[in-house]
Formats: structure tokens, sequence, C-alpha cells
């Protein structure tokens, strides 16, 4: 469940907890959603086994009031899971705009009992998660809101937007499907007016955001699974899926077959201690990154089109590195763009000879 939708619908319980209830139209203007949308969450609630009814006397929906959530029956275990967690999540460097769920830990701990109190605060002291990097979009709350209010209730944006793959900043209408957090920061996914197709924007991109009283029905076939088909991150590339292979030397392979990095890998230790790595990607760009974060330590062994993008990347870093300065521009006809490798030094030419003659073999 998306967290925006689980965050309102604690938000509905809060509101039907309160004995007096709320009407229909105050529930739309609290939750700021459609009538549609509180209809489909109150639904949604009975499911799930809450006591929502619609009090005939008062014309409004409330809770059963015998439904309570007591706090001591949590145990150790849960209460240390959920503090632990909301205080990482609000720590304001992992994810962003997620600074309430310090202050909810510590209203949890607050309502504990003591004696369990003293065994969380206990257990706490000793354990810690490490923040990870993350874009904090300093600024960028009312954006942030703004996204996820549009998505929610299903509402047109005109957006001012900083492109780094097309280099220029351009204007676009937005039908915001879903808002994805992913590897350090948010992200927005809808369709483009503009590009008249369904696009992935960095909410830190976005330099101006204009709310549109223009609704939008999200197409039914439509999801991130989908979209994203079997992408390395997170931006599907057009075309067939391409099946890759990489070996990786002993001295990784052990680290690379212990993470369970995309959803069709497959590994293999082979007789060397080396892994044979596949993997069926949505393109080749996203995980030609990757690859090249093991530099030598890993091999392409297929398809022939990433084996070449990979060794253009690191004739162009030993070009650089021959020149012996530091930011100096990359040397005309070694860019990735102009598709003409630069030329390898002999150590490499030999190098090269080598690998071949033990694919042969192979």
């Amino acid at each position: 469940m998306k967290a925006s939708r689980l965050e309102r619908l604690v938000n509905l319980i809060r509101l039907l907890q309160d004995p007096s209830g709320r009407s229909l139209a105050a529930l739309v203007l609290e939750c700021q959603v459609t009538r549609r949308t509180i209809f489909r969450d109150l639904d949604m609630l009975r499911q799930a086994g809450v006591p929502v009814i619609f009090d005939e006397e008062i014309r409004a929906y409330r809770m059963d009031r015998s439904l309570y959530l007591p706090p001591t029956n949590f145990t150790a275990d849960e209460a240390l899971a959920m503090i632990v967690l909301c205080e990482a999540l609000g720590s304001g460097t992992q994810i962003p705009f997620y600074g309430s769920a310090r202050s909810a830990a510590m209203k949890l701990l607050s309502l504990l009992p003591e004696r369990l109190q003293l065994i969380v605060a206990e257990r706490k002291r000793v354990i810690h998660i490490a923040d990870t990097p993350g874009n904090p979009l300093h600024g960028l709350e009312e954006t942030y809101t703004a996204l996820e209010q549009a998505t929610t209730g299903h509402k047109a944006v005109r957006i001012e937007y900083e492109s780094l793959a097309e280099e220029s900043t351009f204007s676009t209408k937005l039908f915001p499907y879903r808002m994805l957090y992913s590897r350090r920061s948010w992200y927005v996914i809808g369709r483009s007016s503009l590009h008249r197709e369904v696009r992935t924007f960095h909410v830190g991109r976005i330099r101006q955001l204009v709310p549109l009283d223009e609704s939008f029905e999200v197409p039914r076939r439509f999801s991130l699974r989908r979209y994203l088909r079997n992408a390395w991150h997170m931006i599907p590339e057009p075309g067939l899926d391409r099946e890759v292979c990489v070996r990786f030397h002993p001295l990784v392979a052990q680290n690379v077959a212990e993470v369970f990095w995309h959803k069709t890998q497959r590994t293999r230790f082979l007789s060397d201690g080396s892994l044979e790595y596949r993997v069926t990607v949505s393109g080749l760009r996203e995980i030609s990154w990757w690859i090249l974060g093991y530099g030598d330590k890993a091999e392409v062994i297929e398809p022939s089109e990433l084996r070449e993008m990979i060794a253009q990347h690191v004739a162009n870093m030993v070009h650089k590195y021959q020149l012996g300065t530091s930011g100096t521009a990359e040397i005309p006809g070694t860019s990735e763009t102009s598709g003409v490798p630069a030329p390898l030094s002999p150590a490499m030419k030999k190098h090269s000879r080598t690998r071949k003659q033990s694919r042969r073999k192979d």
C-alpha cells in the first residue's frame, strides 16, 4: 500500500473515533480527497474489520466506541520495531517529508507501560540503523504536498521541469498517477501532455508547480509494475527486454550473490570461484553503471552491445587519467554520443587479447 494512502487511512480512523462523528462533506474537506475516494477508503476499513458505521441520528460516519488499540498489547519486539523504524524514517536523512514519523515513535513510547518502556529503551540504546545517502529535497515541502494531494485527488498539475536528459527546462501538464520513493529520492510518475506518454519526473527538478482544477482517471490497466517492466532501477527503455550475463571475479562473487539486486536475477558459481550473474532488463544504460562500480572485477559476457558500452566508458576513463590532470574536459571524439572509442594503451590491448583467448578456451 502506498505510504500516502496509509497515512490517509490512519487519519480517517482518528477522525472517525470522535464520538460526534464526521459527515461525508467534512471527511472530504479534512482528508482533501474526492467523495469517491472517501467511499473507497471506508470500504477498505470495513473489509479490514474496522467497525465503521453511519449514524442515522447524527447523519455522520463514526466508529464503534468499543474499538480501541491499546498500546499495552504491543510486545517488546513489536514496540521496538515500530519505534526504531519510525525514528529512522523521521530522521530527515532517510525519506524526506516523513519527519512526523519520529514524533509518532515518541508518542508510542510514552503510551507504553513503564516496564515495557524500560525494556524498549534499553534495547533501542544498542540498536542503530545507519543513515543511507539521500536527497533531502530542501525547500520542496510544498511541491511534494501538492503532488501528493493531486495524486490522491486525481487532479492535474502544470509543472516547469529541468530535464537533465533533454538538457532543457520545459513546461507540461502532468496527470500524476503514482509517487515513488526509490534509491535516495522521490519521483512522480504520470502522463505528460507535452510528451503524450507516461513519464518519470524527479521531484527535486520541478522548478514550479501550479495545481489545476482538472480531474482525470488513472487508466485501469496502469500499474507501477507494468510501467517499470524489468528496468534495472526505474527507467525502462523502449524495445524488447535484454538478457544480460556478467561474470564476477571470486573476490566479489559472494558479495554479489548474497544481495537480491533484481527480480529476474539468476546466479551460478563456477568451478574457479567466480560468479555467473544473469538478469533480464528493460534497457542497458542503468545496469551499465552498476557493473562499472565493480571495476575490473566484473566482465560483461553478453550482450555485445553492453560490452561495447562498458568498453567505451573504460576507454574514456583511460584517456582522462593518462592526461595526468583532474577536471580536464573530455577528449573530442571519445564521448559516449560520438560512438568512436578512444584508442587503447598497449597494456589494455594486451589485456584484451588475453581475455579473448581465455573466452575461446571456455
